[in-house]
């Protein structure tokens, strides 16, 4: 499909994303309108949908005004309260978007909230807070087994898939990455291409899923030396892998 990707600034490191063809356009996590405004504008382009992921203002904020001005319809997760959505989804359904010949399966990913979803299709994923290049979001309503397996889940999609998040963390949670595996060198080369393009002003995201697996120790919970540094941490050897997240997890939450 001759679609394009627009990760659109927004506050001080969020992502909006827009999935676009010549003339018309979806928009993913709008947390404030106007920038949405002035790329559509730019573009010449109208809007056939807002999509959500979950309850934060810095996701939804402009939801509502957009939806209005474009009268069009804005997905969202079934299991939070989100007053712009007016079409709710879960896990089994799909976004389904015609006049971008877009067909988006929904995934259930609690974790960071209760309720969290995801958009998967056409090879991206638009996964808001739960998944993040080489990080995860925190636990504000779920439980670590809720956010491993949500995240395991998000691992099982194939390794080309685009990982479109809301936030640019990719630094920050590189420099963590590597206190848990020091002698990673995906690790090292992915940080230098991603201060690279950061010195340009340019996006670290999209990044590849083949490649979070390589990087994003939330994602390698199973692998010796991860395991290790949570062992580390606890001072004693982990029950699971559910545990090594959980020990991991509460260390970056600490971590500056």
């Amino acid at each position: 499909m001759d679609l394009t990707l627009t990760a659109i600034p927004a506050f001080q490191d969020n992502y909006i994303w827009l999935l676009a063809d010549g003339s018309i356009a979806a928009a993913i996590d709008p947390g404030d309108a106007e920038p949405v405004r002035r790329v559509l504008a730019e573009r010449h382009l109208g809007l056939a949908a807002v999509l959500v992921t979950h309850h934060h203002a810095d996701h939804i904020g402009g939801a509502a005004a957009l939806a209005a001005e474009h009268a069009c319809p804005v997905f969202g997760p079934a299991g939070e309260a989100i007053e712009a959505v007016d079409t709710p989804l879960r896990e089994g359904m799909v976004a389904d978007i015609p006049a971008l010949k877009a067909r988006l399966r929904v995934l259930d990913i609690p974790g960071h909230t209760a309720g969290h979803i995801a958009y998967q299709g056409h090879g991206i994923i638009f996964c808001g807070d739960t998944l993040f290049s080489a990080g995860c979001g925190r636990l504000f309503e779920g439980t670590a087994q809720q956010m491993y397996a949500s995240l395991a889940k998000l691992a099982m999609l194939p390794d080309d898939s685009l990982v479109c998040c809301g936030h640019e963390y990719t630094l920050a949670n590189l420099r963590f990455a590597r206190e848990v595996e020091p002698d990673n060198r995906d690790m090292k080369d992915y940080a230098e291409e991603c201060a690279a393009r950061r010195a340009l002003g340019e996006p670290t995201l999209p990044a590849r899923l083949g490649r979070e697996r390589k990087v994003n120790p939330f994602l390698r919970c199973g692998e010796y030396v991860v395991r290790e540094a949570a062992r580390r941490r606890l001072r004693r050897e982990p029950r699971d892998a559910v545990e090594v997240f959980a020990a991991i997890r509460e260390w970056k939450d600490g971590f500056s």
